[in-house]
């Protein structure tokens, strides 16, 4: 009988121990010849190579192809058939092409990297070449200036600015300073002038670029925020924000004793770039009694925290109440254009965003977004990151090697490659992890910290003012508020009554409004909302002399020579900042031809017009 709750087993199932071994023995006889075959085909698909994997996209092509064809078109052979014989025919692969002006001839490095000249030669030192024997480049002068490309001019704006062309006998306007032999002239007077003068601030040595791709680089107050956060605290309620932090936003001292809290910096756990794990709860602001041991006695107020960390009334403010500020603008934002603004009146300037892991790794790229000129007097920077760990650590990186007059956070990317990764309008989202960003950029920096925002994520749903508020609290020292939100991109109007009403939820903290500022008369009714101060993105895309217009208060009917004008002086900025030679010209061409898709034209303004009204897509959404 089986036991209660138990099924009973069927007598056909039902066998004992020599019955099961002599049906084992006797399968195995009669598939025994079987199993050499299968052996066999086994040790054949070992030798044989695996196919390759193929994607979802792979599988499921565009064209109805079946899983089994390979995603270039061509078939390949398998077993038991032909391959295709040499006067066959194979399948041609078609890329279909995407964008615009793909036809142009582009110059890309591959080509010119061929034939370059060694820098050694370049700077007069081809003895003490800095590559050694392992240098690819050319070190014949003749065979480098056959393969040359015919020179673009007579005038080389570098030898006539400051009496020397570094890049010698590589000038693509290499005929205003070579004499016979390529030897490059130097105009000795003019040299002087601007001998040991730094024209350009904010550049990454080698030094600091290999301590970052070591990871040698120290991050002392990071580490010490991150470890803070990654400590267990007392009080379970939700916030993520730092040790030291009140709920109503005021500094805490941290009583606890060394063998508490500062015996394991060294092995204290770190949040992780990626994963959004649960921000530490708020540390009650009065020191409880634990089991490993009690908090310090303090005689006061005063304590050392205090006394080494810098207090906010001791910051740097940011003083730029009624300044006009260019807005960071990617790609078209660079320092070329940004001379060309202040040249027109711009008072404030911001770098192109900078992503803050490209600038841990120590990417030279993405380092020269941080470039600052001598002209620019009040200058910033904006970063983006998803969270608090690359973001403290990059604020501190930066606090200890460039010189800025502030730095902003990028909450108002709407792209959607960062967007999904966490960054720009995501915070927004995301309000544990921007919080532990604001705080722990702020614990880092000796400058003020600003932050730009836009009214939400979703198109009716704005979110601007409950946000507003906690970075107040959070200790920024100004919010930047795009009238749109994420959905809308660029299209329709700014939404300037909102941006009215989180001004005065604000107060007494600067906001500054952004979007849609293309006149004086613009600007004026802005100013009228109750704003700080206006940002200007688009409009000086559009027109780089609108700070003028806004300042003298009319209407400028700029004439076509005076445009030519500020193309060429784009153009003479661009080969002092990007260089003369071949990758210079090319990468000045690159950007100048990426303003004039929205340089002052009657289609640009009809179609910024038409985007207000009926919210057509302008050119950045294309």
């Amino acid at each position: 009988m089986a036991a209660a709750g138990v099924a009973p087993v069927r007598e056909r199932f039902v066998a004992s121990k020599e019955q099961f071994h002599a049906y084992l023995r006797a399968n195995g006889e009669l598939g025994g010849q079987g199993g050499d075959k299968e052996e066999e085909k086994e040790a054949s698909s070992e030798q044989s190579e695996p196919p390759a994997k193929r994607g979802r996209l792979d599988v499921q092509g565009q064209d109805g192809e079946s899983p089994e064809e390979p995603e270039d078109g061509e078939k390949e052979p398998r077993d038991g058939e032909k391959e295709p014989k040499d006067g066959e025919k194979e399948p041609v692969e078609r890329k279909r092409a995407r964008g615009q002006n793909k036809s142009r001839p582009c110059m890309k490095p591959n080509h010119y990297e061929k034939s370059r000249l060694c820098p050694s030669v370049t700077q007069g030192c081809a003895e003490k070449c800095y590559f050694g024997p392992r240098c690819r480049f050319l070190h014949d002068v003749g065979e480098y200036m056959a393969a040359k490309p015919a020179d673009l001019g007579h005038s080389c704006v570098l030898f006539e600015t400051f009496g020397k062309c570094p890049y010698g006998i590589t000038c693509r306007f290499a005929k205003a300073h070579l004499r016979d032999g390529y030897q490059n002239v130097v105009n000795t007077e003019l040299a002087k002038q601007w001998e040991g003068k730094s024209l350009v601030r904010n550049n990454l040595s080698k030094d600091l670029q290999h301590q970052l791709r070591k990871k040698k680089f120290i991050f002392k107050k990071a580490d010490e925020y991150l470890c803070s956060l990654a400590k267990p605290h007392h009080n379970d309620r939700k916030g993520g924000k730092a040790p030291g932090h009140s709920a109503g936003g005021e500094e805490v001292s941290n009583c606890t004793t060394p063998e508490d809290g500062l015996g394991d910096t060294s092995e204290c756990p770190v949040l992780p770039e990626g994963g959004d794990s649960k921000p530490a709860p708020v540390q009650s602001p009065h020191p409880t009694e634990s089991k490993e041991g009690c908090p310090t006695k303090t005689a006061g107020p005063v304590t050392d925290e205090d006394i080494v960390k810098l207090r906010p009334c001791e910051k740097k403010k940011l003083e730029i109440q009624g300044k006009l500020y260019l807005a960071p603008l990617t790609t078209c934002g660079n320092l070329p254009f940004r001379r060309i603004c202040k040249r027109f009146g711009a008072d404030v300037t911001c770098g192109e965003m900078a992503v803050c892991t490209n600038l841990l790794q120590g990417q030279s790229s993405e380092w020269a977004l941080l470039k600052r000129h001598h002209t620019e007097d009040i200058f910033g920077v904006q970063l983006e990151g998803a969270f608090p760990d690359t973001m403290t650590k990059c604020a501190e990186l930066l606090n200890q090697t460039i010189d800025v007059d502030f730095v902003d956070i990028n909450v108002g990317c709407p792209i959607n490659l960062v967007y999904k990764k966490g960054g720009g309008c995501a915070l927004m989202t995301r309000s544990n992890k921007f919080e532990q960003i604001v705080r722990g950029m702020n614990s880092v920096l000796d400058v003020p910290l600003t932050v730009k925002i836009r009214t939400g994520v979703q198109e009716k749903i704005n979110v601007a003012h409950k946000i507003i508020p906690k970075i107040r609290e959070w200790g920024a020292s100004m919010v930047t508020l795009h009238g749109r939100s994420r959905e809308q991109r660029y299209t329709r109007v700014a939404d300037w009554d909102y941006i009215a009403e989180c001004a005065k939820i604000a107060s007494p903290m600067p906001l500054f409004g952004n979007g849609d500022i293309l006149s004086y008369e613009d600007a004026n009714q802005a100013m009228q909302t109750g704003v700080s101060g206006i940002m200007i993105a688009r409009g000086a895309l559009i027109k780089p002399w609108l700070f003028t217009e806004i300042k003298e208060q009319r209407h400028w009917d700029i004439s076509s020579s005076e445009r030519f004008d500020i193309l060429k002086d784009f153009t003479n900025y661009g080969l002092e900042h990007w260089g003369s030679d071949t990758q210079g010209v090319e990468k000045t061409r690159k950007f100048l031809l990426e303003w004039l898709s929205f340089l002052c034209s009657v289609c640009v303004l009809l179609q910024v017009y038409s985007s207000r009204v009926i919210g057509a897509p302008t050119s950045e959404d294309q």
